[in-house]
């Protein structure tokens, strides 16, 4: 069983990624910028968690999980604080990038523990119940980020994100340590990856999930707000993703016993595509809370699967691999907000709806089948139905 605290890391780095959607364009008008400049910030922040991800999982090996992953909290703490002072276009950036940067360590870091800690045919499960921590952390960062855009301010979001992470860093401490892995060198393990097809395909599918979910769920909110609706309300709807999340997650756990991984996520697929495909089609609150719930059983049954795999794909390497899955996501990720800022900014969210179904489909193949054709290594035994 995962340590109790350990559930609490991924609501903290949570609750500071999906805070900002909310409040775009609260920010966006308060500091008197074109929506599209805020847009850039949160893409400064994915870009910066996916590229740190290689550097904490070598980190990570070198200095211990455990210690590693206290101090990437106490500087996240930090530079979140800072970001609550945010001026400007450029101040905003930086200091959301340099947020992102040291909280990239957090998930990566949980599923790593994971994977060092917990029997193959139970890690599908216990990534689950880390990802309710991520429900938590979503559905509370929509809902009052929503409510602090249109009554509050958006800087206290940051300030309180940035005093949790602090007393997170202190509370990881008495984590048990996992044992070391025994790949020699800082390289080896990212050598060990570049040689694994399997590897390179997981990663992939990685950075087309962050492409299609992360870029959606970036901008679900203000795709609502431009409906007409208050920004508490886009909030509350965009919510729903991590009520979904929360309920999904623990079902998807349990079915994992019975079902092969690739129905997993071939269930998640088609409910990505449905729930793009949806509110492209009639972008209205009542159509974008079913998106939201559709998305967030998708983030469930497809990106828990692909997580766990990420886990299992190459094990004397995991550590990197699984940062570099992390990387790779939202890599994606910022990629879909460069390049759907200037849509948003011309309210067209429509369309960026409807490329993010579209890129779902081959995702959504592509993983169900390469997942039903891999085989697990020796030394990982089989939990799969």
């Amino acid at each position: 069983m995962t340590p109790r605290r350990l559930w609490i890391v991924p609501f903290v780095s949570t609750l500071d990624r999906f805070a900002m959607p909310p409040m775009l364009l609260a920010i966006s008008r308060d500091l008197g910028l074109p929506l599209a400049q805020v847009v850039n910030a949160i893409g400064a922040y994915v870009l910066a968690y996916g590229l740190l991800q290689p550097v904490w999982g070598v980190l990570s090996d070198r200095f211990g999980l455990v210690p590693t992953l206290r101090g990437a909290l106490a500087l996240s703490g930090v530079t979140t604080m800072v970001s609550a002072l945010a001026g400007d276009a450029a101040s905003l950036a930086v200091a959301r990038g340099l947020a992102g940067a040291f909280f990239s360590a957090a998930i990566p870091a949980c599923l790593v523990y994971v994977g060092d800690t917990v029997a193959a045919g139970l890690r599908q499960r216990e990534i689950t119940r880390l990802m309710s921590g991520v429900a938590l952390g979503t559905a509370l960062a929509c809902g009052a980020g929503g409510l602090l855009a249109q009554y509050g301010s958006w800087r206290a979001a940051f300030l309180a994100t940035g005093l949790a992470a602090l007393a997170l860093a202190v509370t990881v401490g008495g984590l048990p340590a996992p044992p070391r892995r025994a790949e020699p060198g800082l390289l080896a393990p990212l050598v060990a990856l570049g040689r694994s097809g399997w590897a390179w395909l997981v990663l992939c599918l990685a950075f087309a999930e962050g492409l299609v979910l992360l870029g959606v769920l970036t901008l679900l909110p203000s795709a609502i707000e431009a409906s007409g609706v208050d920004p508490s309300i886009a909030g509350t709807v965009t919510a729903l993703y991590g009520v979904a999340v929360f309920v999904c997650a623990p079902l998807a756990g349990r079915l994992s016993r019975r079902l092969h991984a690739s129905r997993l996520i071939g269930l998640g697929a088609a409910a990505a595509v449905a729930g793009c495909g949806l509110i492209a089609l009639r972008p209205s609150v009542v159509t974008a809370s079913v998106a939201a719930l559709l998305i967030g059983a998708a983030w469930a049954f497809m990106h828990s699967s692909l997580q766990t795999w990420a886990t299992e794909v190459l094990p004397r390497a995991r550590a990197a691999v699984v940062s570099a899955f992390a990387g790779c996501l939202f890599l994606g990720g910022a990629l879909a907000a460069v390049l759907a800022g200037p849509l948003a900014q011309a309210d067209r969210y429509a369309e960026i709806f409807g490329w993010a179904a579209l890129l779902a489909i081959p995702l959504g193949l592509t993983a169900t089948l390469g997942r039903r054709r891999w085989a697990r290594p020796e030394g990982e035994p089989s939990a799969d139905g």
